[in-house]
């Protein structure tokens, strides 16, 4: 359980997440995927990374038990820090990162998935920001890298989700596999992604990285503030206990 790192091919680095039954990764869980996303670009030896997870979905974002049990601000301040870390984590690996996402891909994992380089989904995945019946705000940043603008706030407004064959459709997805052959598929881009010159595709990233429209740190540090407004205002507190099924105004 956790985050673990292997190399199944020369020039491919695996990191795997493991936070049973869900992927709800705790504030130290944000914190440990940075770190092994960051090593795993420091490697030399490392071309592609490829971010995956076992169990039933990719990643239903932070564990909002966490944040209950907690009677201050601290876990939320934690999630903050540690989401915010490992989106940028994604994003700054100095390697292309793909995301192999299954199942449930929701809150934090679109900051993950949509941080990425490339995307190879199952055919059971789907990707939303359910965050606001959770009493929390964020990701649209990530969302917004995914599918088109008016689409994004649409789902954000919702909270509905979207399926893997939708994203491909808008391109935002490399590929759609059978759940079974996802794992292969992913290795099998990272391969051709690391058959490239190692020095070379480190000047590509950050290339890449360089030219974006969005600085997407600070546009999600900007949403981030909004998130901690929920929390001390108390609606936050109200939606996340009724997951937004009582949404009483103030």
């Amino acid at each position: 359980m956790g985050v673990s790192t292997s190399g199944p091919d020369k020039g491919v680095a695996l990191v795997t997440v493991d936070f049973p039954p869900v992927n709800a990764l705790p504030v130290q869980g944000w914190f440990d995927l940075a770190d092994a996303l960051r090593a795993a670009g420091r490697d030399p030896g490392t071309r592609c990374v490829v971010l995956a997870a076992e169990g039933r979905g990719f990643n239903a974002g932070v564990d909002i038990k966490e944040m209950q049990r907690d009677a201050g601000h601290e876990a939320l301040i934690g999630a903050n820090r540690g989401c915010y870390e490992a989106f940028a984590a994604v994003y700054e690996c100095e390697v292309p990162v793909v995301a192999a996402v299954h199942g449930f891909c929701l809150g934090g994992g679109i900051g993950l998935a949509g941080n990425a380089d490339a995307i190879v989904a199952s055919e059971d995945a789907v990707f939303g920001l359910p965050e606001l019946d959770r009493g929390a705000l964020g990701a649209a940043t990530h969302l917004a890298r995914l599918v088109p603008q008016h689409l994004m706030r649409a789902l954000y407004y919702t909270s509905r989700t979207a399926t893997a064959a939708e994203l491909h459709a808008h391109g935002s997805v490399w590929q759609v596999v059978p759940r079974e052959a996802l794992r292969t598929a992913a290795l099998d881009l990272a391969r051709e992604i690391a058959l490239k010159d190692g020095y070379l595709i480190r000047l590509a990233k950050a290339a890449i990285n360089g030219i974006d429209p969005v600085d997407v740190r600070r546009s999600y540090r900007f949403e981030q503030g909004f998130t901690f407004e929920a929390n001390l205002s108390g609606v936050a507190d109200r939606v996340r206990d009724t997951f937004g099924k009582a949404g009483e105004d103030r």
